[in-house]
Parts: structure tokens; C-alpha cells; sequence
């Protein structure tokens, strides 16, 4: 494992423990040996180059630094790191990516080439910018960024003609899923999927125990159906209810089973989505995971309004004409205006094929 990789995977033990800051990894070695180490903290504590300094104390000085993004020149919560690598005496830094936030990129780097620290810029910078996509996504336009996800089978199915879903996937896709959840500042499903389901909708670990943290769960729930006795309400963490408009008492009642209800602009009969995503953003919630259900779907595809999508195929034929698709809704009328991903990968999960792409906005 290279430095950068390892920096890497500190980063990645740090996500969906960050935000509304960016996972990020830090690594120093000097003379072959590795003499500090870090991960951001939660915001408001320390960034992973911070970590690494304190770890290293008065071995930082000559030494190199390997870190996943281009460190703060800025005060926010915290001191400038590039100030702090530059008083430390680092001779060297590596950073994998520059930060797309308005107030640091560049920045940062212009800083300590400046105090005359040697700077090398792009080491694994692919997957770098993978691990900061969100932040990216919202610190540039203050909307999170939208991950849909779903499971079918083979031909395309999500659940059976008789609405029999459990499990599409193996366990290995569904563990995957929790991992996922759990990176994740908020999880998002239509009401329907939660009538015909009524998840729990939590993150929880390989022993299905809930995890300490839980993302937001968001129901899209145009005209309040959801009841109080549904099992998400009694789940750790918080539900919140977007609609449009809902009786008073209806409204309270959802209340009182630990809801939150959000009233939300209406466009053609639903929630505003677009609006929705403002609001979660201006909440600092960066990120969404959708689990569905085929309508949700339907309208964020067709507003153009999901970033990512993360789809698992089960070997497994169900057959059906009315056996229900991921995607609902009117659907798009002509393949050339059809939504087409790039930045396409496939791996195996179990026995499930996992695809991972991103939809190509114009």
C-alpha cells in the first residue's frame, strides 16, 4: 500500500462522521517511516492534518505529508492547516485533490508553496474526489448530493406481482446498503414504499444492531399518510415527514409519534422536490440516499435532480408485466433524451452485480 492509499483509507474510516465537513486523510513519513497520522474529526474538532501534526509533534518537521485534499487556508471552526503545516517545518506535501470550496481552492496549495514547501498535486486523484463528491456538490451549490439506490432482479423487477420485495439482493448487497446509509446525512424514501414496507429504514452494523449515528430519514408524504404506528417513528434518529399540506390534527398526531412534518412547495399535485433538496441543504445535510420507490425515482430522473446512482442486480428471473420497475412515472418518451451514465464501474457484491454511474447533466 502507497502512502496516498493509506491516507485514502483513513479517509474512508472517517465518512458519515464529518459533515457538513469532508472526510479526509492525512499521513507524514519521514526518512521511510511513518510518524503521524490522521482522519478529520466530527466538524468543529480537529482536521485529519491536525491530527497528523499533533501525532508526529517535533518529528513533522521535515518531513512529507500525504493528505487526500488540498488543506484550509482559511479560519472557520478551526485554524488554517496550511498555516499549520508551514509553522510545523514540512518540507513536503502531497495533496491528491484540490478543494472546490470557493474560499480554499488553491488557496491552500498557493500558501505553502509560498513558505517554500514542495508541493505535488493529482497522486490518486480519482478516487479522492470520489470521497468528497458530496461536499463538493454542496459547499459549490448548497444542495446535497442525491445517491439513488435500488435493487431488481434480472428482468428488471423490484418486487413480485403480489408486491413481495424481501430480499431481492443477497446479504452481502444488503450489509453493503447499511454501510452506505450509514455514510449518508440523510435517507430518503415516497410514502408508498413506506406503507407497502415499513422499514426501519436505520443504518445498523453485521449484527443488525442500529449504529450510534443515524442519518435523517426523509418520507416523501405529499398529503400525510403516513401513520403514527409506522415503524421508522420508533426507530433511533429522526424522521422527517415533507408534505405539502396536511390538516392541523393530522399533523399533530404525526407529531406526537416523533415526526417531524415539513410543509413543502407543491408542483403538480407532490412535494417540490428541488425545493425539498434546498431546504435538507440549507439544513447542511449534503447528502441523500434514496431507497425509492418507483414514483420518487420516476420524478428525481426526470427532473434531473440525482447525481449518482449505486444499482444492485440479483440473478434471479421474476417475470410480470405488472411486477413493479425502479423507476415509475410517465418515463421519458424518446432514448435520446433518455438519462445516460458515465463514469461507469461494475463489481461483484455476493452473488450480486453491483453498478455504480452518474448521470451526465448537460
Amino acid at each position: 500500500m502507497s502512502y496516498m492509499e493509506r491516507a485514502l483509507e483513513l479517509a474512508r474510516s472517517a465518512r458519515g462522521r464529518t459533515s457538513p465537513n469532508p472526510a479526509v486523510g492525512a499521513l507524514l513519513v519521514k526518512n521511510g517511516r511513518v510518524v503521524g497520522e490522521g482522519a478529520t474529526q466530527p466538524a468543529g474538532s480537529d482536521h485529519a492534518e491536525a491530527v497528523a501534526l499533533k501525532q508526529a509533534g517535533a518529528e513533522a518537521r521535515g518531513a512529507t505529508l500525504y493528505v487526500t485534499l488540498e488543506p484550509c487556508a482559511h479560519f472557520g471552526r478551526t485554524p488554517p492547516c496550511s498555516t499549520a503545516i508551514v509553522q510545523a517545518g514540512v518540507a513536503e506535501v502531497h495533496i491528491a485533490v484540490l478543494d472546490a470550496n470557493p474560499i480554499v481552492v488553491g488557496k491552500g496549495k498557493a500558501e505553502l508553496e509560498a513558505a517554500g514547501v514542495r508541493v505535488a498535486l493529482g497522486e490518486a486523484e480519482n478516487e479522492a474526489r470520489e470521497l468528497v463528491e458530496e461536499h463538493t456538490r454542496w459547499i459549490t451549490t448548497r444542495l446535497p448530493f442525491v445517491t439513488a439506490k435500488y435493487a431488481m432482479t434480472l428482468d428488471g423487477k423490484i418486487a413480485t406481482v403480489t408486491g413481495e420485495s424481501r430480499w431481492i439482493s443477497g446479504p452481502e448487497a444488503r450489509a453493503y446498503v447499511h454501510r452506505l446509509r450509514s455514510e449518508a446525512d440523510a435517507v430518503m424514501i415516497g410514502v408508498a414504499t413506506a406503507l407497502q414496507d415499513d422499514p426501519h429504514l436505520t443504518a445498523r452494523d453485521q449484527a443488525g444492531a442500529p449504529l450510534p449515528r443515524q442519518p435523517l430519514r426523509v418520507v416523501v408524504d405529499s398529503h400525510g399518510r403516513l401513520p403514527p404506528t409506522a415503524q421508522m417513528l420508533r426507530q433511533p434518529g429522526k424522521t422527517l415527514v415533507a408534505a405539502i399540506a396536511i390538516p392541523e390534527a393530522r399533523k399533530q398526531t404525526m407529531v406526537r409519534a416523533g415526526a417531524e412534518v415539513l410543509e413543502c412547495p407543491g408542483k403538480n399535485g407532490a412535494v417540490d422536490l428541488a425545493a425539498l433538496l434546498r431546504t435538507l441543504g440549507e439544513r447542511q445535510v449534503i447528502s441523500v440516499f434514496v431507497e425509492g420507490g418507483g414514483t420518487l425515482f420516476g420524478s428525481l430522473f426526470v427532473e434531473g435532480l440525482v447525481d449518482k446512482v449505486v444499482a444492485f442486480i440479483s440473478p434471479r428471473i421474476v417475470g410480470g408485466s405488472s411486477a413493479p420497475t425502479p423507476v415509475a412515472g410517465p418515463g421519458i418518451p424518446v432514448l435520446a433524451r433518455s438519462v445516460a451514465l458515465h463514469r461507469t464501474r461494475v463489481q461483484r457484491i455476493g452473488d450480486d452485480v453491483l453498478v455504480i454511474g452518474y448521470p451526465v447533466k448537460e
